[in-house]
């Protein structure tokens, strides 16, 4: 049974494909529903589905930035508007897409290739870098802010200012976020999803579902066994962990 993600920040469109989708492949499993791109990652961590369908155009990480993270390891299919700026460049056959609201001989002929690929284990038409070339590509004309460049976190009864550079890492702590820095650590109510988003993806490297790490500060990664590694960090003892989705950030040579 194949697995999927739907991720729309509007209701509207998000239960019509969804309604859509049960008509044109009863056996889909949709196993997540999202409405921003930070949930939709979050889920994508969770429940690692085959197909994602994601919104273009979402509050906090837009579905071309949730793409780039997905990378190769699901099928990803964009829902857009007409006159999108990215129209062209899925026209030319690099990823798939559909029109809102979705037309059913469109979905049809979308889920037959997508069938097609999950059925075959050759390599896909487009490389994987060039994909990711692709998507950086489209995702730039819809980041409109700079990278957070100071975050305000609580240490006791004082508001604390640190600059994102000086983090070393960020970590989930129950209903807050933990900022460990140079100089000690203290809390932010930003989830650690929604962070992300706001974070210079130069500077931070997400190593697993709950941690976030300025990789500046990491040492080495540690492989335990086939499954597990961990990261030590210079000058420090802590040593964090690497999940699965991302130990190919630590390939080595």
């Amino acid at each position: 049974m194949t697995t999927a993600l739907i991720a729309d920040d509007e209701e509207a469109p998000r239960e019509q494909l969804l309604a859509a989708l049960r008509a044109a492949w009863p056996e889909l499993q949709v196993r997540a529903t999202a409405a921003n791109g930070a949930d939709a990652w979050d889920a994508f961590l969770e429940h690692e589905p085959e197909v994602c369908f994601l919104d273009i155009r979402m509050p906090g990480l837009s579905g071309i930035d949730v793409a780039r993270r997905i990378g190769a390891r699901a099928q990803v299919v964009f829902a857009t508007a007409y006159g999108d700026h990215a129209l062209a460049a899925f026209d030319a056959g690099a990823v798939d897409y559909l029109l809102k609201p979705v037309e059913p001989e469109r979905l049809a002929q979308t889920v037959a290739r997508l069938r097609a690929r999950l059925a075959s284990s050759a390599a896909p038409a487009v490389p994987a870098a060039a994909l990711q070339a692709l998507l950086e590509q489209l995702a730039a004309p819809l980041r409109r802010t700079p990278p957070l460049a100071v975050l305000q976190a609580s240490v006791g009864r004082e508001v604390r200012l640190i600059r994102s550079d000086e983090v070393v890492y960020f970590e989930s702590d129950a209903r807050y976020t933990r900022v460990v820095f140079d100089g000690g650590d203290a809390l932010i109510r930003t989830p650690l999803k929604e962070l992300l988003g706001q974070l210079d993806e130069q500077l931070f490297w997400q190593v697993h579902r709950s941690v976030i790490v300025n990789h500046r500060h990491v040492a080495s990664a540690v492989r335990v066994d086939e499954g597990h590694m961990h990261l030590t960090l210079r000058g420090r003892s802590e040593k964090l962990p690497v999940s699965r989705h991302f130990q190919g950030l630590f390939k080595g040579q």
